[in-house]
């Protein structure tokens, strides 16, 4: 369990300098630091001022402990803090408690069960709020004058209607669009990077597929993907399970 510890705290200080450039803005065509990042690294690894930190040895304390906070912060709620300063200290005094790697295994692993079952039944919780509350907003926003429901559930609404071909379910297509959840939080958007997407319509999900198809090039509709054409039950990245989408697209061009 020693040398196990030791690689561990070896480890952390190898990469400690990687994390610290990382932190610094990087010159997009050249790859190397910003002009002036060279000179702030320097100072602050010679012991430059931090506001509340003297000296190079309370700012390498600082940064690491930061770290480990920041790793540690989703379970929190789960390990006693006090044990974890305690442990640190008699550690880095060679008084830690023995532990053989047999007790460190059995113990980390009956904690990774139960807090693998409790973020299951996390998400569990939250896909059913979010289906409920997609299937409200569907019912109603459904009645609304001038939006269409397919047989799929997708939902849809002409902002405006272009003149050009529409795509077919293996064109590649270039669009300009904005995605945002119920709340009105925006999860994606290529207006927002300022540069159109291309891509082909058997690559997206059956959503997008099925919206796009409606449309003629030139056209800008407004799309409400129930989760089952979107991420489903899963989600994923910062969408949730069973999270419906709410996207605004503007069909440039089938891409030939």
């Amino acid at each position: 369990m020693k040398n196990t510890k030791r690689l561990a705290i070896v480890g952390l200080v190898a990469v400690l300098p990687l994390a610290m450039i990382a932190c610094k803005p990087i010159d997009k065509e050249t790859g190397k630091p910003a002009e002036g990042a060279a000179a702030d690294t320097a100072a602050a690894g010679e012991g430059g001022e931090i506001a509340g930190l003297k000296g190079e040895r309370e700012q390498v304390a600082y940064i690491i402990g930061n770290q480990m906070g920041e790793q540690l912060k989703q379970i929190k709620d789960e390990i006693d803090v006090k044990t974890l300063q305690r442990a640190i200290d008699e550690t880095l005094n060679d008084k830690a408690v023995e532990i053989t790697d047999e007790q460190a295994m059995a113990v980390m692993q009956k904690f990774g069960e139960r807090m693998q079952a409790k973020q299951m039944a996390e998400m569990q919780e939250k896909a059913k709020t979010n289906a409920a509350e997609a299937e409200k907003f569907l019912a109603e926003n459904g009645k609304r004058e001038g939006v269409t429901t397919t047989a799929s559930g997708l939902q849809y609404r002409v902002i405006t209607e272009g003149t050009g071909p529409k795509p077919g379910p293996n064109d590649t297509v270039r669009v300009h669009y904005k995605g945002t959840l119920l709340n009105g939080e925006t999860f994606d958007s290529s207006i927002d990077r300022g540069e159109p997407a291309q891509f082909a319509l058997n690559q997206v999900v059956p959503g997008w597929q099925e919206g796009l198809q409606l449309m003629n090039v030139g056209s800008k509709y407004e799309l409400w993907i129930p989760a089952a054409l979107g991420y489903g039950e899963m989600g994923s990245g910062p969408i949730g399970p069973n999270q419906m989408l709410v996207f605004e697209v503007e069909l440039q061009d089938i891409v030939k």
